[in-house]
Formats: C-alpha cells, sequence, structure tokens
C-alpha cells in the first residue's frame, strides 16, 4: 500500500515514535496503572499524530492549521501524562531519557510545520484559501 501525504511528514513519523514507545511501555504496566494513567498517556500521544493525519485530509489550510494546534494540544496533554507516571514511579529515568528527545524535538517541528501550512513558494500563486 502506498503511502499517503502525512505520512511522509517526518513530524508525524516522530508523533507515530513517541506513541510506539509509550504503548510498548504501557503495555507492561498493572492493570490499575494502565486503566488510568496509561490509558489516558496513550490516547494522548495517539492524539498528537491523529490531529497530523486528520488535519491533511481536510479541505483547506485553515482547517489543516488547526488539527494541528489540537496536536499541539495533544502533545502538551502527553508531557502531563508522562509527569504524572515519572512522579508515580512508573517510568524509570532510562525511560524518560529514551522519551525525552522526542517530546523535546515534536513542539519546534510541530510549530515548524504549522507555519509552512500554506504558505507560498516563489513563482507561484497564492493559494485560495490561506
Amino acid at each position: 500500500m502506498a503511502k499517503t501525504n502525512f505520512e511522509h511528514l517526518k513530524v508525524y513519523q516522530l508523533a507515530e515514535r513517541l506513541a510506539d514507545v509509550i504503548w510498548d511501555i504501557v503495555l507492561k504496566w498493572n492493570h490499575f496503572a494502565r486503566d488510568t494513567v496509561g490509558k489516558q498517556m496513550a490516547r494522548a500521544a495517539d492524539g498528537i499524530g491523529a490531529n497530523i493525519a486528520e488535519g491533511t485530509g481536510r479541505g483547506s489550510f485553515q482547517d489543516n492549521r488547526r488539527f494541528v494546534k489540537m496536536a499541539r494540544g495533544s502533545l502538551n496533554e502527553t508531557r502531563h501524562w508522562l509527569r504524572r507516571a515519572y512522579v508515580r514511579k512508573l517510568l524509570t529515568k532510562a525511560q524518560v531519557e529514551k522519551m525525552k528527545p522526542l517530546v523535546d524535538n515534536l513542539s519546534p517541528m510541530l510549530n515548524s510545520y504549522l507555519q509552512s501550512i500554506g504558505q507560498v513558494k516563489r513563482g507561484q500563486a497564492k493559494p485560495k484559501d490561506s
């Protein structure tokens, strides 16, 4: 199956990596931790990539930008749950160190992607809905 447009985006690929790392960690937690913090953290992390994907399928630059802003919100929610999980001793320092570069790089990548949506390259006509 051919990749869709969003699957080629580096920001989307990074969001997928973070969500997969979190998923693998949460699967090993006990039922209570998985059912409370784990579900919330996994949903928030999955929401980053899901919002990027959904935004690319929308019909306008404004809609796409709105979904990237929601992806930023999901990233902040993921940060919250990672903090809670670490304080509650559900994450080891090694696990945090593995995720930290992913989390730290996602924010500026999302901001750059947001700024790029709807920009016109030199020599091209301006998009109608920008």
